[in-house]
Order: C-alpha cells, then structure tokens, then sequence
C-alpha cells in the first residue's frame, strides 16, 4: 500500500517527492532481473498480493528509474512486457479486475520505454483501439492510454515540443472517433430499449464522457486553443519568425479542417440515430413515453452532440476559421446537420403542451381567438409549426453582465472596467443592495463611455451604517435601475482611505453591478432545448459559410492595383475569347457580337452570355465605340493625327 501510495504522489508533477524521484539515478538491470523472477514465481503461486504490489513498482521504475540504453536493459524490457501482457490476456477467471487495472497503469507509464518507436506505439494503439471490444483487458488498456494521453494535452494546451507525441495520426483518431459515433449510437438507443428502472439509473450516470469521447475533447481543444487565443509575437517581426508563424497556423487550420470534417459526419450518424429513436418513441405505447422523451435531451447531451458539437461550431465562427477552404469543405456537412436537428426538435416539440396549444384544434371557441395577442395571431397567419413556435428565443446579454470589486475593498484599491454590449441603444444598470465603501470620497464613478474621458453619468460612495463618513454621496447607492445613454459603460472605482480599526467588512463592501440591454430582466435560466439551441447554432454557422462562398476569394493586391483598368468601360467593351486551354484573351479576329454598332459612352449595358464563346465561320464588323471628345483629343495629340477636314463640294 506503501508503494502505491508513492506511485501517486509521484504522478503529480508539483510535489517535492516527484522532483526528488526525477533526480535519482536509473535502476541497474540486474535489480529489474530480480523483479521480474518475483513477479513469475508470484503468477506461479497465484500470490495476488505480491503480484499487484511488483507492478506498482514498476509503474515507478519506469516513470523514474529506468533508461533501456544497453542491450541487456532491452533484454529486460521485453522480460518485463511479456508478463505485463500474459496478466493483461488473461481469462478474466484467472486475473481479477484490481490487477488488471494496475497492469494498464504499468504499461501506460512505461508506454515509452516497452514501445520506444513511434510505429511499435502507433501498432499498439491500433490493435487496442479495434480488438477493445472483443477483450476486457485490451478495452481497459485503451481507457488509460487514451485517459493518460488526454490529460497531457490539456497541461500542455498552448503547445510544447511534445504535442506531435499526445496528438494521434489520421487513422488512429478515426478509429477512435468510429468507437465514440457507436457509444453515442448505443447510448441514445438505450433510451428506447431498456427498462424503466434501467432508463432511471442511466440518467443519473450520464454526461459521463467515455476515455475515446475525453481524446477527442482533448485534442479538438488543443488545435482550437492554439489557432484561436494564441496571438503572433508583436516584438518578433523577423521573416523566419513571421515565416514560421505563418506555416504552423496553416498545420494547425488542415488539422481542424480534417478534425471537423470527421466530427461532422459522426455527429451526422448519430443525429441519424436520434431521430430514429425519437419516432420510435412517440409511435410507442410505453407507460413512461413522457419521462424517456425528456430525458432524450439529457441522454444526448452526454454523446458527442453534447461534447464536441457546440464547441467546434462556437470556434469555426471565429474570423481566423472562417476561410473559403473551410466553408467549401464543410458546406455540405452543415446542410444535413441543420436538417437532421431541426427536424428531430420538430418531433420533440410536438409532444410539448406549448405545441399542443399553440396547434390547437379549429373548432375552438370564437371568443377565444379573439383574444389572441397580435404576435400570436401574426404568428398563426404568416409562420407555419416549426421548430421555434411557441419558444421564446433570449435576446444577446439577455443575462447582463455582473461587474464588482472584491469584498471586502482593501486599502489603496483600484477598479476600472468597460462594458460594451453591441447594438444596445442604452443600459441599464442595477446595484447590489450591499454597496458601501468607508468613505464617500472612496467612491465609484460612472461613465457613458468607453474611458473616463467620457461623459461622466453619476458617483457613489459612502455608507449609512455608522461607520467612516457615516454618510454617502448625493441620495447614495441606487435602489432603482440607473440609465446610462448608449452601448459603452465604464466604472471607475478608487480606495483613497485607509481602513480604521472599527470598520467591518460591511462597511467596505464596495460595489457589485449588473449591466443589461433592457429594463426588465428577461428569465433566460431555463434556455433554450439543447436540439433547438444546436438547430440555431448550426444555422448561423451556415449562413456565414454560405456568405463566404458568395463573396468569393478575397481581392488579390494585383487586383486592387489594377481597379482603375479592371473599371475601365473601353476595356470592358472589349470583345474576349476562350483559348483551348481555358484562358480569356481578348479576340485577335473580330467576332460576330448582337451589340448595336455604336455604343454611347453614358449607357450602361450587359454583354450576352454567348459574347465570350465566338462561333466559327462568319465574322462581323465590331461595334464602334464613340469616345467622349475630350479622350478623342487626347488620342489625336498622342497620335499626332489631326482631326479631318471636311471641304464642302464644288458644284
């Protein structure tokens, strides 16, 4: 018990032990020898204590002790991993599960050391990650690989030069993300084919997230976080540096591209799934059809819908994600995902009573119609049942945002924060009831704006509780809401005195405030159904990829040196032709054109479609282009023609 007690401690990389373990020197082969004879004459006897106290010492010699450098330590090594996986195949008859599970951690700490080559590790992985489900030991051998590899990439979530180890290839990450589409399958098929009380235990389980579903989470937030909140070094503007910068964001962009790709068509299948189970249910007669359709949602949240889904879709709206190539790639994905939610929201909505009612029969009473509210009524004549009817979609910072100091404020305490919230015609600002500071000239002072040059709104300070002042600023901290004109609010907050020794904590509270957009505080506590905020999510994700494919490719620098041409109405009235090879050149030969002859300088008009593709055979006179005079001049004194003289005919 000892020695599994120092083996966690020593997986904890901030304690003294673990810095003292990391500077000793590495065990001698002869010692690891003796291990091992220990360890085979233990699985001889059947002796389990002895057998789960050896590998926990091997979790520690391999962390901390152990360098197979000489041909005799590898000799050791494979010794060592053939008993690791002689206890891990075996019968689950002959090996109880508490050793097995110190095994895994035995080969997880010394996945390096037993499997020093990137292949031997990649081969290892992909025999647990396609044989797990067929044996117990290999399934649990995975769990804490995966579980181990995952907690290495949060610690090192803004990049480190051992990323390309914790980070898995293609092929594997598709493995893993096939076992996660079949958990997430598998649990919401639960919520149809299970018993009653078996359907209770499994929602008190979930959001449980399973070790392949945590690698995912792992890994798409460690390519997000470094694409996203990472920002270039200002003070290394070098061409190698900027270089650099420029061919890691690009990895890091193919590598979410390729992520979210494989993401979107898992989260296709099991949204597939979900609506299958969801029309399964309500064309059911079960006794808790009800309870198992509510609890649908919270079941669903706990797969990869619930995940992975809102944070990828969250961070593609990012402006450093939204690219051409992303929008080109994953435009078809978005399409089938916003139609599989909205329809499967659409099933669930027509088993809530806010449906029911709002889609209630016609032979209802007249009177009743009559009172219908306007929205309602504009609702029932323009909008037909979906998705959204009936629900009540919060409005942006509908929640407000809390704004305060600490509590209590400390001597020589300084404060200062703007709040913006875009849109807003103007805020509304609402005080906790416990503001108060010594004084009144440690006070707080507001401003319509986004510094405090700005229009200054009003000051607080003071208290009324007998203590400092014994008085406060002007009628004192608000009790009604304070309006401030505009979308920017900025507070500025100065401890000027010291705190005597009688002055509790209530009486240097400081301040606490809440910032909204409306006057009254709108109910956001219960949102928005989780299928119904998906189907909005992904709605929007594809209307600004659908943005990005119709603006196109960005302008080029050639371009906008070339406006003043490409804007040029003599270059546009030329006549081009398609070469063989798909390039547009300007037609050497003159062409057939249904233009008029002449074409004035101040008319607009539009090229027909077939101008660009000259048939063969026949040619016509192009049409003639009447210059504005001044450019004709210009043309003669360039040229040094003079304009013609016409002499009158002598008769």
């Amino acid at each position: 018990m000892c020695i599994h007690q120092l083996n966690l401690l020593a997986a904890s990389n901030n304690l003294p032990i673990s810095n003292f373990l990391g500077k000793q020197h590495p065990i001698e082969a002869h010692h690891l020898s003796s291990i091992c004879d220990i360890m085979e004459k233990a699985m001889v006897n059947g002796d389990t204590c002895i057998i789960r106290c050896i590998w926990n010492v091997f979790q520690v010699v391999f962390k901390f002790f152990f360098s197979p450098q000489t041909e005799r330590n590898r000799d050791i090594v494979r010794r060592s991993g053939l008993l690791l996986w002689q206890l891990l195949m075996a019968p689950r008859d002959q090996i109880c599960s508490e050793i097995q599970k110190e095994v895994c951690l035995a080969i997880s700490s010394g996945l390096n050391i037993l499997y020093p080559g990137e292949a031997e590790i990649n081969n290892l992985l992909k025999l647990v990650l396609t044989e797990g489900e067929r044996n117990s030991g290999l399934s649990q051998l995975r769990d804490v690989i995966l579980t181990n590899l995952a907690e290495q990439l949060q610690n090192n979530r803004f990049g480190s030069e051992d990323d390309d180890h914790y980070r898995l290839n293609d092929e594997l990450l598709h493995y893993i993300l096939k076992i996660v589409v079949r958990e997430s399958c598998v649990l919401i098929t639960k919520c149809q084919t299970v018993s009653k009380d078996d359907f209770q235990r499994l929602l008190s389980t979930v959001p449980a997230a399973s070790s392949c579903l945590r690698y995912l989470m792992a890994v798409q937030n460690h390519l997000l976080s470094n694409t996203i909140l990472i920002k270039p070094d200002d003070n290394d503007d070098s061409d190698s540096s900027l270089q650099g910068e420029t061919l890691k964001v690009q990895e890091l962009k193919t590598s979410i591209l390729s992520l979210a790709t494989q993401i979107l068509t898992g989260c296709d299948e099991v949204l597939e799934m979900l609506q299958q189970v969801t029309t399964a249910l309500i064309n059911s007669d079960i006794s808790d059809r009800e309870q198992r359709l509510k609890g649908l949602e919270q079941i669903t949240k706990a797969t990869m819908l619930g995940h992975l889904l809102p944070v990828l879709l969250t961070s593609l709206m990012h402006p450093n994600l939204q690219t051409l190539t992303m929008a080109d790639a994953l435009m078809p994905q978005l399409v089938q995902l916003v139609l599989y939610t909205s329809q499967t929201a659409l099933l669930l909505k027509t088993q809530s009573p806010v449906f029911s009612e709002l889609n209630s029969s016609p032979s209802c009473a007249p009177e009743q119609k009559g009172k219908q509210l306007p929205d309602e009524r504009m609702l029932e004549e323009k909008e037909e049942p979906g998705f959204l009817t009936g629900l009540k979609i919060p409005a942006p910072w509908a929640a407000g945002k809390t704004v305060e100091t600490v509590h209590p404020v400390r001597d020589n305490y300084k404060f200062k924060e703007t709040v913006h919230i875009p849109g807003a015609r103007c805020l509304y600002l609402r005080f906790d009831n416990r503001c108060s500071s010594q004084y009144d000239y440690d006070k707080l002072v507001i401003y319509a704006g986004p510094s405090t040059n700005s229009r200054k709104v009003a000051e607080y300070g003071g208290n009324t509780l007998g203590y400092g002042s014994r008085s406060v600023l002007g009628t004192g901290w608000p009790k009604d809401l304070v309006k401030v004109e505009g979308d920017t609010v900025t507070f500025s907050f100065e401890m000027r005195s010291g705190r005597e020794h009688n002055t509790p904590d209530k009486a240097m509270w400081g301040f606490a405030c809440t910032v909204r957009a409306q006057e009254s505080s709108e109910d956001v506590s219960g949102g928005l159904p989780f299928l119904v905020d998906l189907a909005l999510g992904l709605s929007v994700l594809a209307c600004s990829m659908l943005r990005i494919l119709y603006n196109g490719p960005e302008i080029t620098k050639d371009e906008e040196t070339c406006q003043e041409l490409l804007r040029s109405k003599l270059l546009q009235r030329c006549q081009w032709q398609v070469e063989a090879n798909g390039v547009i050149s300007p037609a050497l030969t003159p062409s057939p054109s249904p233009l008029p002859l002449t074409i004035e300088e101040d008319r607009e008009f539009t090229y027909p479609s077939d101008v660009l593709v000259p048939p063969v055979g026949h040619y016509f006179d192009l049409p003639r282009i009447r210059l504005p005079p001044g450019i004709m001049i210009k043309l003669r004194e360039i040229s040094g023609r003079a304009r013609p003289q016409f002499r009158p005919s002598i008769k």
